[in-house]
């Protein structure tokens, strides 16, 4: 796990390479290394894990190629074998990068479907003056890029772009609106005009005149096999869970783990113990008063629970952070507004980590996505079937839901958020109720809250949003929402807040269930081989009873989240008063002073629950002051 960094026809290389390797520090803390050739410049920030042998340092330089590595793969040993019996290859490390270099010599981009892992990388080729990137499949390792005028750039983190001479930071609309809606900017766009990101599965080839051409390399199956579920499909899915983890656990250093205590981190911990039998966990707990105004479950008592039963290495952090210090700094490390504040918890887990000297930890993220796992994807399910009630039953089932407080005192209504969440979507068509369950505002109130007229940027969103939703699966509700959460949710969020926390703090999150092979045999399931007997995530689950206890496989849905309603109404509460008052929203002049009023009233008086907007305008007031201003 590393960071990289290159510039083709820029002034000065030299500064921009060291420039790089400043921002980029924390990815890379080991080794920060340099290449120039003519116009080309690459920089590299190394994280040892593999071959920790300086003779594995970047760029490495070999013949006419150089590659800059960020990621694993986890079947190098095989790509090696398979290349010294096909081509004549001396091999001067024993790492993955070499192996990568190699197989793109014998294979060019064809080299991409051999690997399995989790990738962003850079060959210079220097005999033809030409650069080729590529990304992984799935997206779990960042690209943003650059291009103007016959120039080029690319690194790990936008923060490292926006130091490029000439670069402005003008807000894309689209991708403000979108962190906005969503939390997170869905796709290609980044929050500035003058970067993009390169797609997941996707790679590029640049030319010396700074000319670029882009390829989907991978594509997600579009269609879902037949037949129930059986013990056979119970033994693939096992099989491959525990190949997949397996494989992850390939590294010179130790590898540890997330437990949240839910199903997905806890089957994974469990079946790594079988390659690391001194396995250490970590683990996110929140207190008391936290827990109350949140109304969470408590999470730390069933990690506690299997770690006590495995003899894990165990380690619980209680978020007492003090969130006032701490919001500025991961605003900064997140280089784009996302206001998902599980990534504090991400970024807390992986300082615990690597303070114990950690460097690699496994993470149960993706599982949701593939197996039909989130508390949305149920809802819109079931509002299918709540669509069947007749209408005038449901507009007053709706009048009522909207009278619902969210919070009672000091005590959070979980059961009032979720009716007046669900009733907002519930009566849409299937591709619109879906799009409305991932969005905090409709499309009247999102067009509201700036101060300019967003309502054609809104309808784009809208119409991008509901072709991904139809893009395949026909007649099958169940997987229409799982591979629109691969394409958007998963990429854009998840895996985004993922790595720019963990890297942040100097560790590498790995995520088994994010593997070609899992993702692949889960998106050929029918729909319903994962939703069975009012069980989500149901093939997965009789999985997980082969290795864990009933009380674990089977217990109340948990998010990795964070106590932000808690937050909203205590410590973080005087930064919304001295950011968000109307003079400042007025002096911004991006967004409708008495809108967000409006909300904040709202949300601390009880009638509506509004932390996760506000939350947002914060983290976008703040990331404004750090980037823009």
């Amino acid at each position: 796990m590393c960071g990289l960094a290159g510039f083709v026809n820029y002034p000065d290389l030299k500064s921009l390479v060291e420039e790089a390797n400043r921002i980029q520090f924390h990815r890379g803390p080991d080794n920060q290394g340099t290449f120039i050739h003519n116009n080309f410049a690459l920089a590299h920030q190394r994280l040892s894990i593999i071959d920790l042998d300086k003779r594995s340092d970047q760029p490495l330089v070999k013949d006419d190629l150089v590659i800059v590595f960020n990621g694993e793969i986890y079947n190098y040993k095989e790509l090696r074998q398979e290349l010294v019996a096909n081509h004549p290859v001396n091999f001067a490390t024993e790492g993955d990068t070499e192996v990568v270099l190699e197989l793109y010599r014998a294979l060019g981009p064809e080299a991409l479907h051999k690997l399995k892992g989790m990738f962003a990388f850079a060959i210079l080729n220097i005999k033809r003056n030409e650069l080729f990137i590529a990304r992984d499949p799935f997206g779990i390792k960042p690209v943003f890029y650059r291009k103007e005028q016959g120039k080029f750039a690319f690194a790990s983190e936008l923060k490292t772009l926006t130091k490029l001479p000439g670069f402005t930071t003008n807000i894309d609309k689209s991708g403000l609106a979108a962190s906005m809606n969503y939390l997170w900017l869905p796709g290609e766009r980044s929050i500035f005009s003058e970067s993009r990101k390169l797609g997941a599965g996707h790679y590029m080839q640049i030319s010396l005149s700074g000319e670029t051409t882009i390829t989907k390399y991978y594509h997600l199956p579009t269609d879902a096999g037949s037949g129930a579920t059986t013990p056979n499909n119970v033994d693939q899915l096992d099989n491959i869970l525990q190949d997949s983890i397996a494989r992850h656990m390939v590294a010179d250093v130790p590898v540890s783990a997330f437990l949240s205590g839910g199903l997905d981190s806890s089957l994974i911990t469990k079946i790594a113990k079988k390659h690391n039998p001194k396995l250490s966990t970590y683990t996110i707990a929140t207190t008391t008063e936290d827990k109350k105004i949140e109304s969470m479950p408590d999470d730390q008592v069933y990690a506690r629970r299997l770690a006590e039963r495995e003899g894990f290495d165990h380690h619980e952090i209680v978020i007492e952070p003090n969130i006032v210090e701490l919001l500025p700094k991961l605003v900064y490390h997140l280089d784009e507004p996302i206001g998902d504040p599980a990534a504090i918890n991400t970024y807390l887990i992986s300082k615990e980590a690597r303070d114990k000297d950690v460097k690699v930890l496994l993470s149960g993220m993706g599982a949701d996505e593939i197996f039909f796992g989130y508390r949305r994807q149920l809802a819109t399910y079931m509002a299918l079937e709540y669509q069947r009630l007749p209408a005038s039953v449901r507009r007053v089932i709706a009048s009522g839901a909207k009278k619902l407080p969210v919070r009672y005192k000091d005590k959070g209504l979980k059961l009032s958020r979720w009716a007046k969440r669900f009733t907002t979507f519930s009566d849409l068509p299937p591709n619109e109720m879906y799009r409305r369950s991932f969005s905090y505002y409709d499309d009247q109130s999102l067009n509201n809250l700036f101060s300019d007229d967003f309502e054609e940027v809104i309808s784009l969103q809208r119409n991008d949003f509901i072709q991904t939703f139809k893009s395949g699966y026909e007649g099958d509700v169940i997987n229409k929402m799982c591979q629109t959460d691969i394409k958007m949710f998963m990429e854009a969020l998840n895996l985004t807040y993922t790595d720019r926390a963990s890297m942040a703090a100097s560790v590498e999150v790995r995520v088994p269930f994010i593997d070609k092979e899992v993702i692949e045999f889960a998106m050929d399931l029918p729909g319903e081989m994962k939703y069975q007997k009012r069980k989500s995530k149901y093939l997965l689950k009789m999985v997980s009873e082969r290795h864990l206890s009933k009380d674990l496989v089977h217990r109340d849905k948990a998010s990795f989240g964070a106590p932000i309603r808690s937050w909203i109404s205590g410590p973080l509460r005087p930064m919304v008063d001295d950011l968000l008052t109307p003079d400042t929203i007025r002096r911004r002049g991006i967004f409708d002073h008495k809108s967000i009023g409006q909300m904040i009233e709202n949300d601390r008086q009880g009638k509506s629950d509004f932390a996760y907007q506000i939350y947002q305008l914060l983290t976008f007031e703040l990331w404004h002051q750090t980037y823009c201003d």
